[in-house]
């Protein structure tokens, strides 16, 4: 066993003096831990042993450039390429699950391949393969454009034969595809059933991207298991969500890379689309905090100056729009992994996946901590 000591334990449950010992890519043990059975030790006295982050909305194709819709034309090589450098920097900066939601072809989901298979370094990979939209929608660009219920319910049958962890799909307009207009809905209530119903059919769990009011009351009456953006939302939409167990995966970060960036080159378009947005997302977090809406976290890595490495800002802006400092550690941990169907990873706990970070301070009194990591280890091996 490997066993870091001296330290402190840090997650959902609270905090805890214990040594860790890593075994075989899990936790083998917290506490005490036979003199017999370490083969190694690292000295983590005054550190804080925490769970990894587990981003759920990244684009790993994407690198946060000013114009996002300049990847159009690109080769899947150069995706690829892509991809393998921002899954390198985000597992050296403490993430170690993600989440891709929409990639061309099935470049993500290849890259959850070689990531498992040893082939490149990154985090644990899930991925959606192709969201999909209606035509001309948003991200059509990168999406599987489909209109009506057949149409979607074959777009969601082709991502599963490719091997699909989730299902994503755009129910409102967004930020950044030149023409859409962000709070309008686009694929409507029976097209979302459909989507829903054929995903579920296979136990797989389905996203939308939603921005504007109806759009989410129209995906989490659908089904959908996670409201992306969540931007307009109103009490009456945060109670439906409570209601019907959605989780929110805000993103915050891909807003703040836009309105904190607006010299740099960003389309006029989208920036005036991120400034109505981010005025909107103010009041969403009032409602969302006051119904107790789930809350998990997701950059939307790629995005325009909103950079792989740089997720464990995710959780100090969560905080700054009065989310508690246990809340954000939840909502990129236990909640996280819950979102995503992972029964083993997200707390310090013997049996769990050694997916772990060593910070400085303990994140559930600095939420800056989490922007620090010291050590980070993936499946038990020391990756920084």
């Amino acid at each position: 066993m490997h066993l870091l000591e001296g330290g402190q334990i840090a997650d959902a449950d609270g905090t805890l003096e214990a040594d860790v010992a890593i075994e075989n890519g899990h936790i083998g043990a917290v506490g005490d831990v036979p003199e017999s059975d370490v083969d190694e030790r690292t000295d983590v006295s005054g550190k804080f042993v925490v769970p990894g982050l587990i981003d759920t909305h990244v684009h790993l194709m994407m690198d946060g450039r000013p114009n996002a819709e300049t990847v159009q034309g690109d080769t899947e090589a150069a995706y690829a390429y892509r991809t393998a450098d921002n899954l390198r920097k985000a597992l050296e900066a403490g993430v170690t699950t993600i989440r891709d939601l929409g990639a061309p072809a099935s470049v993500a989901i290849d890259a959850r391949k070689a990531v498992a298979d040893g082939t490149i370094a990154g985090p644990r990979v899930q991925a959606c393969g192709q969201n999909v939209t209606m035509t001309g929608g948003h991200g059509h660009w990168f999406g599987r454009e489909a209109d009506g219920p057949h149409e979607v319910r074959k777009a969601v049958r082709e991502q599963l034969k490719k091997g699909a962890d989730a299902v994503k799909c755009m129910a409102t307009g967004g930020v950044l595809t030149t023409g859409a207009k962000t709070g309008a809905p686009e694929l409507g209530p029976d097209e979302l059933e459909a989507l829903v119903d054929a995903a579920h059919a296979k136990d797989v769990p389905t996203a939308a991207h939603c921005h504007g009011t109806q759009g989410i009351k129209n995906a989490v009456l659908a089904g959908i298991d996670s409201v992306e953006h969540g931007t307009f939302m109103d009490a009456e939409a945060a109670e439906l969500m409570v209601e019907e167990g959605t989780y929110w995966v805000p993103t915050i970060s891909a807003l703040k890379g836009i309105v904190e960036n607006r010299e740099a080159g960003i389309p006029g378009e989208a920036m005036a689309k991120a400034d109505d947005a981010t005025e909107r997302m103010a009041v969403a977090w009032e409602h969302a905090l006051e119904a107790g809406v789930d809350i998990a976290m997701g950059t939307d890595a790629g995005t325009p100056f909103n950079n792989h490495e740089d997720a464990a800002q995710e959780l100090a802006s969560m905080v700054e729009y009065g989310l508690s400092l246990e809340g954000a550690l939840e909502a990129a941990t236990v909640n996280a992994a819950d979102l995503l169907g992972l029964d083993d990873t997200g707390m310090v706990e013997q049996g769990y996946r050694a997916d772990l970070l060593v910070l400085p301070e303990n994140p559930r009194e600095e939420v800056l901590a989490w922007q620090s990591p010291e050590q980070v280890y993936a499946a038990g091996e020391r990756v920084q």
